[in-house]
């Protein structure tokens, strides 16, 4: 196939060329056979792996920041997980399983129940398949599979890339990644578009590609072979530093840039780069390893951490983002055939107000310490009455600002009602791609539906952005969409006042909507909104 032009979803930006280097497939499957002769001692061996694994894990994350520190250290915590651990330590004892192939198997059936439950809990299957092969490889007593040594700037060409191996690339010597899977709400994507490196994923066809060096533009998702011979070009990335920190238009139309963040780190390096304040402050990470519902107290301690680099200026506070996809103990959720459809975001407040209610009053004190302009938003609104529903509680808790998040087709077609209960709306991307094309954002044979680029979903955004127009309402979005500086003007087009992204995004934004009118953003928004994709 030398030669052949291909393409896939763009989800980072900028366009480089250089050699290709391909990163090793995934180990096979290890044998069933023979059975260990000393099961106890087999047995044995595992935990130590699975420690050391998880060590080199987190050396990896204290030499990382932001986002990428935090998935490190969540894929070190899997590796240490005493549930894989035992399971493995049972099929070898009971079984007579050899240890590589019983961690293998345990895996998998951990991998098999996240992928049922859907959701948040679906998109860490490649996380756990990382874990899984970077044990049995300590175990084996061979190299790790990831992505080799770089002598020079080179593309890096995989079927998929596993998160911890995405987080610790340099910048310096990987030109771009393409992928022969991946959706773009990947953890591929977005650490490529935190790092600054061009991406381009679901690439049908690019390990057939015989090309020794490829031209990847992260822009139009286009990957196409290069002379190995020519010249190696890195993506621009100067436009970025001339952004004089003001999210606006040429025109001087105000367009607030912000950060999503979601710990400490995150906000720090948020701030750093030029935020004008917080799009979205995800709130999950003080729950999600909590054994117990985090106290008052506690909830306010960590939440005015994160909103302390921000001071003075606004942040949207989302409130738990749970549910039977991202099952929390305290919550005690039911089994749910469809936990995509099911109890989750705002409806788990429905059956138990008084988690909602503990939350908003830790916000409302954490925000009096910090003095951070505090608005909250709540997930997975679907109806006005649930928005009026919410906005009540946040405003008795002392939140002057209310709004929702527009996550499912239901509230874009109702933002105008929600828009006469609620302060201001804000569009997860992510989500509302998923539930318009009825395509998971982790699978890559239907990548392509989830490019925020598509048609029908920025039909749906024109009509929340003429909405919150009407209303005299701020209309945001922060979802990765927000991300693509191309993509920023368009959404500025279509009426989003805000847009809310990763740290590494918010320069080049910036800086590309300081290119252009609000004239321009208009007509590139009249014309993707007819492209029929």
């Amino acid at each position: 196939m030398l030669g052949t032009r291909l393409s896939g979803v763009a989800v980072s930006p900028g366009r480089a060329s250089g050699p290709v280097v391909r990163v090793a497939e995934p180990l096979g499957e290890p044998p069933r056979t023979p059975a260990p002769a000393d099961p106890a001692a087999d047995a044995a061996r595992i935990a130590p792996a699975a420690a050391a694994v998880a060590r080199r894990l987190e050396e990896l994350a204290g030499s990382a920041e932001g986002e990428a520190a935090d998935i490190l250290f969540t894929t070190a915590a899997m590796a240490n997980d005493p549930g894989l651990v035992a399971e493995a330590e049972r099929l070898v004892t009971v079984e007579g399983v050899p240890a590589p192939r019983a961690v293998h198997e345990a895996a998998d059936g951990f991998a098999r129940s996240l992928a049922a439950a859907g959701g948040y809990l679906a998109e860490r299957v490649r996380d756990i398949q990382d874990v899984r092969d970077r044990i049995v490889a300590e175990l084996l007593g061979v190299e790790p599979p990831g992505v080799p040594e770089l002598a020079s700037p080179s593309v890096l060409v995989a079927r998929d890339l596993a998160p911890a191996d995405t987080a610790g690339l340099d910048p310096a010597k990987v030109l771009a990644l393409v992928t022969e899977q991946g959706g773009p709400t990947s953890h591929t994507a977005i650490l490529a578009r935190a790092l600054g490196i061009p991406a381009v994923v679901a690439v049908r066809g690019l390990l057939a590609c015989e090309a020794e060096a490829l031209v990847v533009d992260g822009d139009t998702g286009v990957v196409e072979p290069a002379d190995p011979r020519g010249p190696v070009v890195a993506a621009d990335r100067r436009a970025a530093a001339e952004w004089n920190g003001v999210g606006a238009t040429a025109d001087g139309r105000r367009v607030r840039i912000l950060g999503n963040v979601g710990s400490v780190a995150d906000a720090r390096a948020a701030a750093e780069a030029g935020a004008e304040g917080i799009g979205l402050f995800r709130t999950e990470f003080c729950y999600l390893d909590a054994p117990s519902e985090p106290s008052v107290t506690e909830q306010r301690a960590a939440y005015a951490a994160v909103l302390a680099p921000f001071a003075g200026k606004p942040v949207v506070v989302r409130t738990l983002d749970a549910g039977a996809d991202k099952p929390l103990a305290f919550l005690a959720p039911e089994p749910e055939p469809n936990p995509a459809l099911g109890v989750r975001g705002v409806r788990v407040a429905f059956a138990r107000p008084e988690v909602l209610d503990r939350q908003l009053e830790a916000i409302a004190a954490a925000a009096a310490e910090s003095g951070a302009e505090v608005s909250v938003m709540a997930p997975m609104v679907a109806t006005a009455a649930e928005a009026a529903w919410f906005a009540e509680r946040a405003r008795a808790a002392g939140i002057a600002r209310a709004g929702v998040m527009i996550e499912v087709p239901a509230a874009a077609l109702a933002a105008r009602e929600i828009l006469e209960v609620a302060d201001f709306v804000s569009v997860g991307t992510n989500d509302l791609a998923q539930y318009t094309f009825a395509a998971d954002r982790q699978l890559g044979a239907v990548a392509a539906l989830n490019d925020p680029w598509q048609p029908a979903l920025l039909r749906l955004l024109a009509l929340v952005g003429e909405a919150a127009r009407d209303a005299g309402k701020p209309a945001g979005v922060c979802g990765e969409a927000a991300a693509d500086p191309r993509l920023a003007r368009v959404l500025t087009g279509l009426g989003m006042t805000s847009l809310s992204m990763t740290a590494a995004a918010i320069r080049p934004v910036g800086a590309t909507l300081a290119t252009a009118t609000f004239a321009d953003c208009e007509a590139e928004a009249r014309r993707a909104l007819g492209s029929g994709a």
